[in-house]
């Protein structure tokens, strides 16, 4: 994969980036939508895969039209999104060809409407505020991994969940790290929205890569997508694995295999 080489020219205002962004580009305003989601926002090319940067600059990360409305929604317009929700579930379980008024489907369309909005939360997250006071200096260079980290999202082509552990690495540079518990939840922050493993595998390792400019980053995923177990080829007990690396760990095969090793140990 062809990796971008420009300098850096943008930083986050809510976290000092060790290297930051490169390429703003100012996007016109959005049109036909109500309330904020009409002003301008800003995407930023990442210098280590295309496509935007997890490093965000207006509160949003990798934003989709309508994240902003739902991160600035107050009590009365998160009741009505919950309201709307529940009116399609409704749709839903009588085109399936159930009864909505009968007893035990009375209240299903609004638990399954907030428990929607649990499963997507990611959305109303940002790496920046995610990332707030958790970066520090510290005398090391050695390899840090947080391994077995659970992950539950819901794939964007059938918005059915896919489930597994995901193993975050870095080899800090110039003394920076990060919070472990932050490592835990950058992965869960991204992973709580409509994903395919693919990129939410490389979403992490970015966001890492950005906010600290390590020697290296290294991730790697293992998931069960029901979209196979449950419908389409139907085979339990498949597995998909996704690795995404930088630095050290794609340049060296030495660092790449220990990384590797200690990922497969089940104790150390």
């Amino acid at each position: 994969m062809s990796i971008p080489t420009e300098p850096n020219t943008a930083a986050s205002d809510d976290v000092e980036l060790a290297q930051p962004v490169a390429k703003v580009v100012v996007a016109h305003a959005m049109t036909g939508h109500s309330g904020s989601l009409g002003q301008s926002y800003r995407k930023a090319e990442s210098p280590h895969a295309r496509g935007p940067s997890p490093i965000d600059f207006d509160g949003l990360s990798f934003p989709s039209i309508g994240a902003r409305e739902r991160r600035e929604d107050t009590e009365e317009s998160r009741a009505a999104r919950i309201e709307k929700i529940s009116g399609a579930v409704r749709t839903i379980i009588e085109c399936i060809g159930e009864d909505p008024n009968r007893e035990g489907l009375l209240k299903t369309p609004e638990r399954y409407a907030k428990a929607l909005m649990f499963f997507s939360k990611g959305y109303e997250e940002s790496v920046t505020h995610l990332m707030n006071k958790a970066l520090f200096q510290e005398d090391h260079d050695e390899m840090v991994i947080v391994k077995n980290i659970d992950v539950f999202s819901l794939c964007e082509h059938h918005m059915v969940p896919f489930t597994g552990k995901i193993h975050i690495g870095y080899i800090p540079q110039n003394g920076k790290v990060v919070g472990l518990s932050k490592i835990a939840r950058l992965a869960e922050m991204f992973s709580r929205r409509l994903q395919v493993q693919e990129r939410l595998t490389k979403q992490v390792a970015i966001a890492l890569q950005e906010l600290l400019n390590p020697q290296g980053v290294a991730v790697v995923m293992e998931a069960s997508h029901f979209c196979m177990v449950m419908r389409g080829v139907q085979k339990p007990g498949s597995q998909t694995i996704t690795s995404s690396m930088f630095g050290a760990f794609r340049d060296n095969a030495k660092t790449r295999e220990e990384f590797l090793s200690l990922i497969r140990r089940s104790g150390i």
